[in-house]
């Protein structure tokens, strides 16, 4: 019925070259849109005014025209869609997608307390751009009398303020840059200038225009503020090759401009929609090969590594479409204290995680990352030109990899419910962050850092990592996994400890291979999308 419905809105005519629409925008989906549209319009080559004037003729209104990637949004009606995307000069068109926000005790684990006082390493002059729900001016962020909150802009439209409503971007700038304010909350990076870009509003939630906008003003801003970071602490469930996705394309221009990127890896490790048990997970942009992921480990209240477990909500890998290994690295974010002050939306919603004063408990990816932001601002404190392949290349290199157990067993303290999380490449990346192995890092690695790709054998059953060989730094044989962890230069046997018996990907649990690489569940062509992201896990796990 609903074919036939379409069939008599939208003649076949009409809906022509439709391969350069994202699944959303396409016909047989067409019932799910509204008669107006925000899209995402990629461009071969740098959109001229001609190609506006164009757009302009099949009724679609400009609203923002980019300059980091070839690409603008318009408003539009769904009947111009094809027109849109019938151009010969356009790539891709996507929707302007919703999407949403992803202590002492970390500073121990991942040793910044020892590059704070030991080295002296606070990040003093290196400016890092948190691109979220705004931030309060605390205290915490200064420096002497002092305001490190050096630059601050909303995305949100015009006339709104880039102070936080929500909390969650001011509970992230504290993980990466308080100063602690005379307690022990001291954040990664304490001396760290911010640049705050507003692109999540009172709720937490903000659109993929937003984002790209803020990430093409931080890169406008990066010799002004010396700006060599962004922390991307949100994301939103892929739809399509990281090659196509408008935000992938804004962050490898962010990189490429010399700036590292790091992004949230997504709270769905959990998720078993596609039967999965919470891999193909990885949220966009945390999806893109340049930029460095982070998923989340629960440090159990200690300053050692050996008790660490990840936490089961961190999402896995490979990603969706392009089967890149992701994460790149773990770090503690379960139970994190940081600034968040009373009176916005996240402080009033759970009153029972407010710590003291302005100090608040959350959990997720979103408080993970932060502190991979802090630790690449260091890196710039040794070398001011290092790239973001090289810092990327020395985070992987230098992470803990010794002590994490087979597998763990996490139970939801609200549910009961119980949740085993296997420690294989897709769930922990190249291990645990540890700032002080960094530290110790003599040769700066040179050439790519992109994370690699896997491909399965169904005969074999191998799983082969590709893309190691040349340039890369990464995925060596002997650089990051060594034998004892990939179990080979270049190929994950069926039989080893991560594919084995007793993970999920056996007979006796999953079928074997079937549901992750089979056609029609999440590699396919008719792949299911991940469930959208939750912002942020607020209990967290014992």
């Amino acid at each position: 019925m609903r074919a036939l419905t379409l069939s008599l809105c939208f003649s076949t005519a009409v809906w022509a070259g439709t391969e350069k629409l994202s699944d959303e925008l396409k016909p047989e989906n067409a019932a799910r849109l509204a008669n107006t549209v925000d899209v995402i319009v990629q461009y071969k080559t740098p959109p001229t005014e001609a190609n506006h004037q164009r757009m302009a003729a099949r009724g679609a209104t400009l609203t923002h025209a980019y300059t980091a990637i070839w690409g603008s949004v318009y408003h539009t009606s769904r009947e111009s869609l094809s027109a849109i995307a019938n151009d010969p000069d356009v790539l891709y068109v996507t929707p302007n997608r919703s999407l949403h926000a992803a202590d002492q005790i970390t500073d121990g684990t991942v040793h910044s307390d020892w590059a704070n006082n030991t080295k002296g390493l606070k990040g003093r002059g290196i400016g890092v751009a948190i691109i979220d729900s705004g931030i309060v001016d605390l205290p915490d962020f200064y420096l002497g009398t002092t305001n490190r909150i050096v630059y601050s802009q909303s995305f949100l439209g015009s006339g709104t303020t880039a102070v936080d409503q929500f909390g969650h971007g001011t509970h992230v700038a504290g993980i990466l840059a308080g100063n602690g304010n005379g307690t022990v909350y001291v954040g990664t990076a304490p001396e760290v200038n911010i640049i705050n870009l507003r692109v999540l509003d009172q709720n937490g939630i903000g659109t993929d225009a937003n984002v790209i906008a803020a990430i093409e003003e931080a890169i406008s801003l990066r010799n002004k503020y010396n700006i060599k970071v962004i922390n991307l602490s949100l994301g939103r469930p892929v739809y399509e090759s990281a090659s196509l996705d408008p935000l992938d394309k804004a962050v490898e221009a962010a990189w490429n401009a010399g700036i590292v990127v790091v992004v949230a890896a997504g709270n769905e490790g959990r998720n078993n929609t596609a039967n999965t048990n919470g891999y193909g997970t990885i949220a966009s942009p945390g999806n893109d090969p340049l930029v460095i992921t982070v998923g989340c480990v629960k440090s159990h209240g200690t300053t050692t590594m050996n008790d660490d477990w990840i936490a089961s909500y961190s999402s896995k890998g490979p990603t969706l479409y392009d089967h890149y290994v992701k994460p790149d690295v773990v770090v503690p974010g379960n139970l994190i204290v940081s600034t968040l002050p009373p009176g916005l939306t996240l402080s009033n919603a759970y009153p029972a995680n407010r710590v003291t004063g302005n100090f608040f408990t959350l959990s997720g990816t979103s408080m993970a990352t932060p502190v991979v932001s802090g630790a690449a601002a260091m890196a710039f404190l040794y070398d001011s030109k290092i790239a973001p392949d090289a810092v990327k290349a020395i985070i992987m290199q230098t992470a803990s990899k010794t002590n994490f157990p087979t597998s763990s067993v996490a139970i939801d303290p609200v549910t009961g419910i119980s949740y085993t999380s296997y420690y294989d490449i897709f769930t922990v990346g190249a291990g645990e962050l540890n700032i002080e192995a960094a530290d110790s890092v003599t040769s700066i690695p040179t050439g790519s850092a992109a994370s690699p790709s896997v491909a399965y054998n169904p005969t074999t059953g191998a799983v082969t990592l590709q893309g190691i060989g040349g340039a890369n730094v990464i995925w060596g044989s002997n650089v990051i996994w060594g034998t004892n962890v990939i179990w080979g230069t270049s190929t994950v046997l069926a039989n080893n400890v991560i594919w084995g018996t007793n993970a999920v990907w056996s007979s006796s649990s999953m079928a074997g291979f079937q549901v992750i690489w089979g056609t029609n569940v999440i590699w396919g062509t008719s792949s299911a999308d991940a469930t959208e992201s939750s912002p942020l896990s607020i209990n967290g796990e014992q």
